[in-house]
């Protein structure tokens, strides 16, 4: 290698996150593509996403994770940290400060998390869709079922607003369901799994998704309903019952936008085919993550295998089989292409994973814009689009000992640390030319 072109990539190394942090604070200019776009509404065909008049449309998007349902790995915390869900947060809080401190909190909290910074740099990865993971008591007041919060709406309003400006679609996804929809404390209260037993909590599900399809019926930037996230804690066949129901009920409202039915471990076989059971414009949701929870090791192979169908039949082609037999189409509603690699591998497959979803007429969203980290600085392992830079550290904060001053600086600060961006995936998001990154 020349000395000329080791000096070009060794600064384009530097140059690149450091463009990516410059543009990100300068807020995305208006000249960015697909803002102030008009919105179809979204349905299906065949196997494919529409738009309202049949054409094409490539939907690649990102959660806003730890926005309306804060799960703690993503602030740096461990699994088994003593805090590590909403609902045990809530309960320290309350019994340190009381319920309306606590209030005060979470909203201080939400309204740092994601600000008009990351709205305005989710574009400029290429993206034009998120997806919304919410808790039900960001809606239903707690303290009274079956009402409204005061402020039901302001964040998935606020949302969609913000959403509609720069040309992205929204999903919104109940992640966590009362009662909560497995063990796992991204569904809020870990270790609870009480909705499957109890038909109070499915009723108020029923009646959460009435209040939400009566909201946003006939908004064209909500792209579809995510029933209820990974709803494991349950048979495939009562998750088929149930969803089925939901579905029932949401319809009776709203005949327009798409409705998405969870993956269970068990395949997605007890659903039967769709349009045998009455339900028109529903697409099935599952999520991939190649390289993690035990499927294979990070690396370019496991993804290969996964996107190019290793052994012939498996992986994405299993999936456009099982499709093509359902009539429907598929959501990745969550898959991670970068962690765990280095940057530029990362980038190439992160556009690659995109590109080969798109290809089949199916949407995506990676998890997750925003990940922050005790240290800072772009860590291997980091699952975020952007992150808190380097020389900026959020150290652990012991939410049943700090102080309420340190709590709400801390909080604060979520909203205005300087961040560093996963630069090598905004450019092959942008780039004209595709990467081919198995080609190594």
């Amino acid at each position: 290698m020349g000395a000329s072109l080791r000096i070009g990539r060794m600064l384009a190394r530097k140059l690149l996150p450091l463009l990516a942090v410059v543009l990100g604070q300068l807020g995305a200019s208006a000249s960015m593509a697909g803002q102030g776009a008009a919105h179809s509404m979204l349905r299906t065909q065949g196997t494919q996403w529409v738009q309202a008049d049949g054409s094409p449309i490539q939907l690649k998007g990102v959660n806003l994770g730890n926005w309306l349902l804060p799960e703690f790995w993503m602030m740096g915390y461990a699994d088994h940290a003593a805090i590590n869900d909403q609902c045990t947060l809530q309960a320290v809080l309350d019994q340190r400060f009381g319920f309306q401190e606590r209030e005060r909190l979470i909203q201080l909290f939400r309204d740092s998390w994601i600000t008009t910074r990351d709205w305005d740099l989710i574009p400029m990865f290429g993206l034009n869709m998120v997806r919304l993971p919410f808790i039900w008591s960001l809606i239903e007041d707690e303290q009274n079922p079956r009402h409204l919060r005061p402020d039901a709406w302001h964040y998935l309003d606020g949302a969609i607003a913000q959403a509609k400006a720069r040309g992205l679609y929204v999903i919104l996804d109940l992640h966590g369901a009362v009662g909560s929809q497995g063990k796992e404390h991204h569904s809020g209260c870990a270790g609870q799994n009480l909705y499957w037993t109890t038909p109070e909590y499915q009723e108020r599900t029923d009646w959460l998704w009435r209040q939400i399809a009566t909201r946003y019926k006939d908004n064209p930037v909500v792209a579809a309903y995510g029933l209820l996230n990974e709803p494991w804690g349950s048979t495939d066949v009562q998750l088929a019952e149930v969803s089925q129901k939901l579905y029932a009920s949401i319809r009776e409202i709203d005949p327009h936008h798409i409705i998405l039915l969870a993956d269970h471990p068990k395949g997605i076989g007890a659903y039967g085919k769709p349009g045998e059971h009455g339900m028109h414009n529903v697409v099935f949701e599952t999520h991939p993550y190649p390289g993690h929870f035990g499927w294979g090791k990070p690396g370019a192979e496991v993804h290969r295998n996964w996107l190019q169908c290793v052994p012939a039949g498996s992986g994405l082609c299993a999936w456009k089989d099982r499709m093509a037999a359902l009539d429907a189409p598929l959501f990745l509603g969550e898959f991670q292409p970068w962690a765990d690699l280095d940057a530029e591998l990362g980038g190439q497959i992160t556009r690659a994973s995109f590109d080969a979803y798109a290809q089949q007429g199916w949407a995506a969203c990676v998890w997750s814009f925003k990940v922050v980290s005790f240290k800072g600085g772009q860590l291997a392992s980091n699952w975020g689009l952007v992150m808190n830079a380097e020389g900026h550290p959020l150290p652990e904060l012991d939410f049943s000992k700090a102080s309420l001053k340190d709590i709400e600086t801390r909080f604060k600060r979520f909203g205005t640390v300087p961040y560093r961006t996963r630069a090598e995936v905004m450019k092959w998001m942008r780039s004209d030319a595709a990467p081919v990154p198995f080609d190594r």
